[in-house]
């Protein structure tokens, strides 16, 4: 019996694609594509066990050593910080985090400068590399409407197609950072089983090479 390797992968659209990766690479589990209630999928064959949780719970999952491995977004690893390797840039779920305003924004740097978002901590670390007084005004969801009803001057979030911010008057004014997914692992299992995470990894690895090659 092989080694098992537990996955957690992030619910949604995402999750399915990577689902997707892993499967085209011989790591697959025919029960998740089932209707069905279970949480856990395995597939002892080859070696794999999958389960979803919430996109932001994954490097939790990872970093306690729950998965042996998962996917979680580059923003979740700038914000929180776990304490995981970060193997390989899946190049998928990409989009970018940013700063955005009205459109009729200006900055005053005489004045203290508002900032809401759920992402305080690569905010603060935006702002202070530009040395710039800023208030964070942390909120959990609905940060568009911030601006929009004066709460803050600017919002710090995710930006993919920005759909959203046009039909709200707002514009994206600075870009901070690209955001795509990441496979990362949890410490203490890339040191015990290290060759069946690396053969993953370069399993993964050679499906975005090739997905690149391809435009």
């Amino acid at each position: 019996m092989k080694r098992m390797i537990n996955v957690a992968l992030p619910k949604g659209r995402l999750g399915e694609k990577v689902y997707n990766m892993f499967e085209a690479a011989g790591y697959d589990c025919p029960a998740i594509r089932e209707v069905n209630r279970k949480l856990i999928f395995t597939n002892e064959e080859v070696g794999v066990s999958f389960f979803w949780v919430k996109p932001s719970d994954v490097a939790i999952y990872v970093e306690r050593g729950a998965a042996d491995i998962g996917v979680a977004g580059k923003d979740i690893l700038l914000e929180y910080r776990p304490d995981v390797y970060e193997l390989l840039d899946l190049d998928m779920g990409k989009c970018r985090m940013a700063v955005a305003g009205r459109s009729d924004f200006r900055d005053d740097p005489t004045r203290t400068l508002r900032v809401a978002t759920k992402f305080s901590r690569i905010a603060k670390t935006y702002y202070g590399e530009l040395c710039r007084d800023i208030d964070i005004i942390h909120l959990n969801g609905s940060i568009e409407l911030a601006p929009i009803l004066g709460l803050s001057d600017v919002i710090v979030d995710i930006v993919e197609t920005g759909s959203t911010l046009k039909e709200n008057d707002l514009v994206v004014l600075e870009t901070i950072l690209p955001i795509s997914a990441r496979l990362i692992a949890n410490k203490a299992s890339f040191k015990f089983k290290n060759d069946d995470i690396r053969a993953i990894t370069a399993a993964l690895g050679a499906q975005v090479e090739a997905r690149k090659s391809n435009g």
